[in-house]
């Protein structure tokens, strides 16, 4: 087989590996942990962004908007919009930021924290749920698994320099 053949039988298996494993991680989001966490969210009128936020802020302190839209990958007026809603729950509130009037500091109220111990809690009892249904072989190569597949997102260039080598022609 010419190596032109190998990498494009790669490149198909690659696509293959890729769709199962976000069908797998999409069917994973669906399942009844997350449904019973999304029950409690929903009841308090709460969106799946601004529960993102919170969980954000619980683990990131005093963060600016900024940083916020960059962990989401989203616009500073999305966030503001989100923030905005936060506050009027009395959720999340906004300080000023020491050194500069323009930034506003983002951090949970105590009905901020407590809501997010609540949420964490639910998601927590819903996964060892569905882990003691595992065996321990299979608990472990799902966490080595994950772990490596978070390594691999982690070191991924922003942008995949090969589609743009493609598009130049052949040499």
């Amino acid at each position: 087989m010419s190596d032109r053949g190998s990498r494009a039988k790669g490149s198909t298996r690659s696509t293959s590996e890729a769709r199962q494993t976000l069908e797998l991680l999409n069917s994973l989001g669906g399942t009844i942990f997350r449904q019973l966490l999304w029950q409690k969210a929903s009841d308090l009128d709460l969106t799946y962004a601004q529960s993102q936020v919170l969980f954000h802020l619980a683990e990131h302190p005093a963060s600016h908007m900024g940083d916020v839209a960059k962990a989401f990958g989203v616009t500073l007026p999305a966030v503001t919009h989100i923030v905005d809603r936060l506050e009027e729950k009395g959720l999340v509130a906004r300080g000023d930021h020491p050194a500069d009037r323009r930034v506003y500091l983002l951090d949970l109220t105590r009905a901020g924290r407590i809501l997010v111990e609540e949420l964490e809690a639910i998601r927590l009892r819903g996964m060892e749920r569905v882990l003691t249904r595992m065996s321990a072989d299979d608990r472990r190569r799902v966490l080595t698994g994950l772990e490596a597949l978070v390594d691999a997102a982690s070191s991924v260039p922003d942008e995949d320099p090969a589609p743009s080598r493609r598009r130049g022609g052949r040499k």
